[in-house]
């Protein structure tokens, strides 16, 4: 059959199937800009606990992957990620206070004051470029509710409504968090001289499977199970804090 003889509902399908690939592919772009390591949002000031570790010697007995997927399990998925997935839901719904309460939430259960200080810094820059990114409207409406310090800002939150903004699906967008908090840490360790690039790169996909099994656990928790439990991490922040010296600020 030649393109002249097709027919209407065959072109209407053609041309439905390649929108739906440039908006996959749209949202796809914007998971890997939010999650690129040179995003400018201060991660690259944070260890998220890895300094205070070290600093500890509590690194001694384990090794910089098994910290890493520590932290995704226990900490990052029950608390950001799962945050993220229902910020992300309410943000699709169009429900800025459900989001605000998530980000309320979050900010509560984060223990140390300096993990807690080190998500809002990053949430507030993130917002500051989104406006400039996105043009949506649930985008500015959480940029006004934060600069009015209406609502605090965690990095998670904001991420949730700049996803939902360009039309990623949940599982994208927690995936994607999570990979940026990874490459983000393995980029601390090698600034503190536990790895190499090579062994960077190494630590980064076993942490694949990890993240794949935290994302799937952070879109099925409740809200209400909402915040990890890991005694050591915030022991090492609390240290860190008091820390004479640091080169990172968490």
């Amino acid at each position: 059959m030649s393109s002249s003889e097709m027919s209407s509902s065959e072109m209407s399908s053609s041309e439905m199937s390649s929108s739906e690939m440039s908006s996959d592919l749209t949202a796809l772009l914007v998971s890997l800009q939010l999650a690129d390591s040179a995003f400018p949002i201060g991660m690259y000031t944070m260890s998220h606990g890895l300094e205070g570790f070290a600093q500890s010697g509590l690194l001694d007995d384990v090794s910089v992957d098994d910290l890493l997927a520590d932290l995704l399990v226990a900490v990052v998925g029950p608390g950001d990620a799962t945050a993220l997935a229902h910020a992300h839901a309410a943000a699709l719904a169009g429900d800025p206070d459900a989001v605000v309460a998530i980000d309320h939430l979050l900010f509560a259960s984060k223990l140390s004051a300096e993990l807690r200080a080190a998500s809002v810094r990053s949430g507030r820059q993130l917002i500051g470029l989104a406006v400039d990114l996105f043009d949506s409207p649930a985008v500015h409406e959480h940029a006004t509710r934060i600069r009015a310090k209406a609502t605090p800002g965690c990095q998670a939150v904001v991420s949730a409504v700049c996803h939902a903004a360009a039309g990623s699906t949940a599982a994208h967008a927690v995936a994607g968090d999570l990979f940026a908090f990874a490459n983000s840490f393995v980029g601390a360790s090698l600034r503190l001289r536990l790895t190499d690039h090579r062994g960077a790169q190494v630590t980064l996909r076993r942490a694949a499977p990890v993240i794949e099994s935290v994302t799937l656990a952070a879109l099925d928790r409740s809200l209400d199970d909402l915040g990890g439990f890991a005694p050591l991490v915030d022991i090492a922040s609390a240290t860190h804090e008091r820390a004479d010296a640091r080169l990172f600020a968490s």
